[in-house]
C-alpha cells in the first residue's frame, strides 16, 4: 500500500513564548516493513539529526526568540508491505524486559501476562495476550493522559493505544518476554482520530532478534495499514513529539493528521535517500 501522510502540529500561546526545545520522533525508517519513498520535516528552528539510544532517527530543534505560535511538520509517502516479522539486532532483546514507571507490573498485570504467555512466544500467543488486554482495556479517550501507568489503565478497564500497549508491554516483561512501544501512523479512512497509533513490538525469538508487531487496538498483527516511527521502552522513551519551553503563558495545540492512499502509478517515488529535512518559519 502507497500512503501519502501529512501531520501538523500547531501551537498558540497567550503570552510570548521566550525559549522552545524540542525534540521529534518523526522519521519513518526503511524496514521489512515498510519503504520511505519521500519525506520532510520542519520545524521553527534549524533541525539536528542523530540516532537516539534504540536507533531511532530523531531530529532536535531550539528557539530563541519572542513568538506567539509555532508549527511542526512531517509529510511524506511511504510504501508498505504486508510483514509484521521484523528482525533488529540494534539492542539486545534483553534491555526490554527492564520495568519502567509506564509500565511497571505487579499483581493483576503480572497475572494477565504469565497465563497466555506460559510456553514459547508465538503467534497464537501474542495475540491471545492482545485480546485480552483489548477486552480489559476498552478504547475510550478522555480517560487518561500520557502519565498514565499500565497498572492504573488496567484498574480504569479504559485508556487509548497507548494505555494498550503499556499494559501488553507489561504483561509480557513480566512473564519474561521481552516487549517494545512502537509509535506510527494508521490508515483508518473511517476513523480519522486514530490515524496517530501506538502498537508494539515483542520478541518471538531472542536469539535472531526476530519481533513480532502487534496491535491491540485493531486486535490484528501490524499490516499494509500501519507506518512505523519509532521504537522505545514505552510511550516516554519515542514519543513524537517532547519538549520544554519558558514563557509563552497558556499553550493550545491542534494536531492534524491526514493519510490517503495513493495509486501505484502516481509519480513518483523517489529514492529514500532523498528525504527533506528542513527548517522554516510556520
Amino acid at each position: 500500500m502507497k500512503l501519502d501522510i501529512r501531520h501538523v502540529t500547531h501551537y498558540d500561546y497567550s503570552a510570548p513564548l521566550q525559549y522552545a526545545l524540542q525534540s521529534l520522533c518523526l522519521t519513518p525508517q526503511a524496514n521489512a516493513h515498510q519503504t520511505v519513498l519521500d519525506w520532510s520535516l520542519s520545524a521553527p528552528g534549524q533541525l539536528f539529526a542523530q540516532r537516539d539510544a534504540f536507533g531511532n532517527l530523531a531530529h532536535t530543534w531550539s528557539l530563541r526568540q519572542r513568538a506567539y505560535r509555532g508549527a511542526v511538520r512531517a509529510a511524506g509517502v511511504v510504501r508498505t508491505h504486508a510483514s509484521p516479522l521484523l528482525v533488529d539486532d540494534r539492542i539486545p532483546p534483553a534491555f526490554y524486559l527492564r520495568a519502567t514507571p509506564l509500565t511497571h507490573a505487579a499483581g493483576p498485570l503480572a497475572a494477565l501476562g504469565l497465563e497466555h504467555l506460559d510456553g514459547p512466544v508465538d503467534e497464537a500467543r501474542a495475540l491471545a495476550l492482545a485480546l485480552a488486554v483489548a477486552d480489559r482495556i476498552a478504547y475510550e479517550g478522555g480517560r487518561t493522559s500520557t502519565r498514565t501507568t499500565a497498572a492504573e489503565a488496567l484498574a480504569l478497564g479504559a485508556g487509548v493505544c497507548q494505555d494498550q500497549a503499556h499494559v501488553f508491554i507489561a504483561a509480557c516483561r513480566a512473564a519474561g518476554v521481552p516487549a517494545r512501544y512502537v509509535s506510527g501512523y494508521f490508515h483508518a479512512p473511517d476513523a480519522p482520530d486514530l490515524a496517530s497509533h501506538a502498537w508494539v513490538d515483542v520478541c518471538v525469538d531472542p536469539d535472531a532478534r526476530r519481533w513480532l508487531s502487534v496491535d491491540i487496538t485493531h486486535r490484528c498483527l501490524m499490516d499494509e495499514r500501519h507506518v512505523r516511527l519509532a521504537v522505545g521502552p514505552d510511550y516516554a522513551a519515542c514519543s513524537p513529539i517532547r519538549g520544554v519551553r519558558e514563557g509563552g503563558g497558556d499553550e493550545t495545540m491542534r494536531v492534524e493528521v491526514g493519510i490517503r492512499v495513493l495509486p501505484d502509478h502516481a509519480p513518483s517515488e523517489a529514492d529514500p535517500a532523498t528525504a527533506v529535512l528542513t527548517a522554516q518559519e510556520p
